[in-house]
């Protein structure tokens, strides 16, 4: 994916951003945390916060959004194209900031699943909308032959 991207700019960076439950002997995100560090991506995480719900369930919660917002500000000055992969009608306003500044905003997500993964409003706000679904032929995993 990250040649595909250079193919076609001049790639600044590369960010991957997930939480991680610590304390824990193995932990499923480790190898592929371990691979995108080792392979260009600047690897962002945080350790999950556990709750308990109304109902006395224990739950975890590991949300992101912060990070992106603030890393996507700070590079702002730095680029004039970014690529968010998300759907979350949250970050409209971080990419309205940040086209305020003058950055062009790709958004990279699907509409073809039921809810669709894209808010309309993020949809809108950004410059170009790429549909997941669209890239799978350049990202995906070849399919396994019959």
């Amino acid at each position: 994916m990250l040649d595909w991207f250079r193919e076609k700019s001049v790639l600044t960076r590369a960010y991957y951003y997930t939480a991680i439950i610590e304390g824990e002997e193995f932990s499923p995100v480790k190898p592929l945390v371990d691979w995108l560090d080792y392979n260009a991506f600047s690897v962002v995480t945080k350790s999950v916060k556990r709750f308990t719900d109304g109902a006395g369930h224990s739950r975890i919660k590991g949300n992101m959004d912060i990070e992106i917002a603030v890393d996507m500000l700070e590079l702002a000055p730095h680029i004039d194209h970014a690529v968010l992969f998300s759907g979350d009608g949250d970050f409209r306003r971080v990419v309205q900031a940040i086209q305020a500044k003058g950055v062009r905003v790709t958004v990279i997500s699907t509409q073809r699943t039921q809810p669709p993964h894209i808010a309309d409003e993020l949809r809108r706000q950004a410059d170009a909308f790429l549909d997941l679904n669209d890239l799978m032929a350049e990202f995906g995993r070849p399919k396994a032959a019959q």
